[in-house]
């Protein structure tokens, strides 16, 4: 057993609402008539498409192959026809478009030939290599790919399973540890073994008793090293530093990761998807989505990937006097402004929010500088100050003061009394240092690329100065055979010597045409041999030679 608890900085304690959704068992959403399957599933990497429109694929077979270091795949969440493959709305906070492939399901479900993977009987990059096929990703935050969180097997001492759920309204973890626990801690089992742990904490926030019980029961009769955690519930205690800080006590320093610090963590849904990867041999095709807020029917459903959250709002019936949707929770979820917009594999909760539930933030007042926002940070930022620094656009010195410390978990702005949206702020700055690293680098490229034209031509012409050279030496050196001319104020110049060489064979022409013929013919200069030898016959006549 853990001997202690570790506390950290900072941190709230918002209303939960988890009953609204915990108390039902996971359901399945029924098929919706399209599915939109974006092949980016997060802002790091894109798939490249591997269907084309027309063609029938089955339920996990794969449309899009990753690219890049962080690509992993993208698969079909149902059987059925693609009908085309076009631009959808992501599930972000910029509402901008990404290419997805839309499938119309067969309602078979038909599933591709599935076998368990042995990971023990390969070589570890070949494990790596099939998560990375089953497009296992991080399912409880930015989706980064589980495959590269693995790391190189060496210098873990503590894998940290992520129960937390720490903010508002979301049950879905809470849901998904009373029921598939068993097949969780496999998971996690799995993950300890390939990522090289002595150890492995689970962390679960104390207000959830039910999953608590749910995980150690399973524990209990689990052969792995686990150790199922309660731990104090207070937001953002699911982040992964202070999840770290909380259990093992290890401050992780501004700029630094846990995995310089031995330590390594995973969501319990990532957990779960691996076990069903490699003991099933299925990919990521669905995940659990709580459905809450101003609803009538809230729950948590097994969604597919890609379904529209406007099919999804049905099962949940939204009251009348909702004005808005929410992706994820309250804190850092998005607002969204498309209700086509599908479901994603970090996809974890839709919220129906109301005036009376999520009333609208009063204006924005000036900056009173009292610190509230100080002492809430759990990264134990200044975020007064990075709000002064975003507001004037010096984001260099708010990059000075860790601004990419920053989690975005809203606890500043949560208890900031002039109602500051100071996430918005520094979205904004962190935006603007991107885009300058963008055109620095596109800026890079561009010199690159002039000096690099620059060098070619000047390496052409030393290659033509080169040749030049060379077929004046080969003309001098015939010039300076036996009985040649040569011109001595050539030089080592080519072109002079070009210029020598082609006057010498003029000299040597002209001299081989005024050379005479032979003595009997002297007198006659100029004359043909021909001509001189029609001149010494006399007899010929005009007439004769023409008879």
């Amino acid at each position: 057993m853990i001997a202690r608890l570790f506390n950290f900085h900072g941190g709230i304690k918002p209303d939960s609402h988890k009953n609204e959704s915990s108390s039902l068992p996971i359901a399945a959403a029924p098929l919706p008539p399209r599915l939109t399957i974006p092949l980016r599933q997060s802002v790091r990497s894109a798939a490249r498409c591997l269907v084309a429109s027309g063609q029938r694929v089955r339920k996990g077979e794969r449309i899009g192959a990753g690219e890049g270091p962080l690509g992993t795949d993208v698969h079909a969440s149902t059987s059925g026809t693609v009908v085309g493959i076009a631009p959808c709305a992501m599930a972000h906070a910029s509402g901008l478009d990404t290419l997805a492939v839309v499938i119309e399901p067969d309602g078979k479900d038909e599933w591709i030939e599935r076998r368990a993977f042995d990971y023990r009987a390969v070589p570890r990059e070949a494990a790596l290599r099939y998560l990375s096929t089953c497009g296992i990703v991080g399912m409880g935050g930015a989706g980064f790919p589980t495959h590269i969180k693995l790391g190189n097997g060496r210098g873990i001492e503590t894998l940290i399973i992520n129960g937390a759920e720490c903010e508002p309204w979301i049950t879905c973890d809470d849901r998904l540890m009373r029921e598939r626990a068993a097949e969780i801690l496999s998971g996690a089992a799995i993950l300890h073994e390939l990522i090289g742990a002595r150890r492995t904490l689970v962390g679960i926030e104390d207000n959830k008793p039910e999953a608590i019980r749910a995980m150690r029961q399973a524990a209990a009769d689990f052969p792995g090293p686990v150790e199922i955690v309660a731990i104090p519930t207070r937001y953002p205690a699911g982040g992964e530093k202070q999840l770290i800080r909380v259990l093992t006590g290890i401050e992780i320093a501004h700029g630094k990761l846990g995995t310089e610090f031995g330590v390594q963590c995973f969501n319990v849904g990532t957990a779960h998807a691996v076990h069903r990867a490699i003991h099933h041999g299925e990919p990521l095709v669905s995940r659990v989505v709580t459905l809450t807020g101003n609803v009538s029917h809230p729950g948590n459903y097994e969604v597919l990937v890609g379904t529209p959250v406007e099919t999804l709002l049905a099962l949940a019936t939204p009251k009348p006097d909702t004005d808005r949707y929410l992706m994820g929770g309250p804190m850092m979820g998005i607002t969204i402004a498309d209700l086509s917009v599908p479901i994603g594999k970090t996809s974890n909760c839709i919220i129906a929010a109301s005036p009376a539930l999520f009333p609208l933030p009063p204006p924005e007042l000036p900056c009173i500088r009292c610190g509230a926002c100080a002492r809430a940070c759990p990264a134990d930022l200044q975020p007064f100050e990075l709000y002064w620094f975003s507001r004037a656009k010096n984001v260099g010195k708010a990059q000075e003061y860790h601004l990419f410390d920053c989690i975005e978990c809203g606890s500043c702005a949560f208890v900031c009394p002039s109602h500051i949206p100071l996430v918005d702020y520094f979205r904004f700055s962190k935006s603007e240092i991107w885009a300058r690293e963008r055109e620095l680098k596109a800026s890079d490229q561009a010199r690159e690329r002039f000096e690099f034209r620059n060098y070619r031509q000047e390496r052409e012409k030393e290659e033509k100065a080169a040749k030049l050279a060379a077929k004046a030496a080969e003309t001098r050196a015939k010039l300076n055979g036996p009985g040649a001319a040569t011109d001595a104020t050539a030089g080592d110049d080519p072109k002079k010597a070009l210029i020598a060489a082609a006057l010498a064979r003029a000299k040597q022409q002209a001299a081989v045409e005024s050379r005479p013929i032979d003595n009997a013919h002297a007198g006659v200069p100029g004359t043909s041999p021909a001509i001189a030898s029609r001149r010494e016959q006399p007899h010929l006549h005009d007439s004769d030679a023409t008879s």
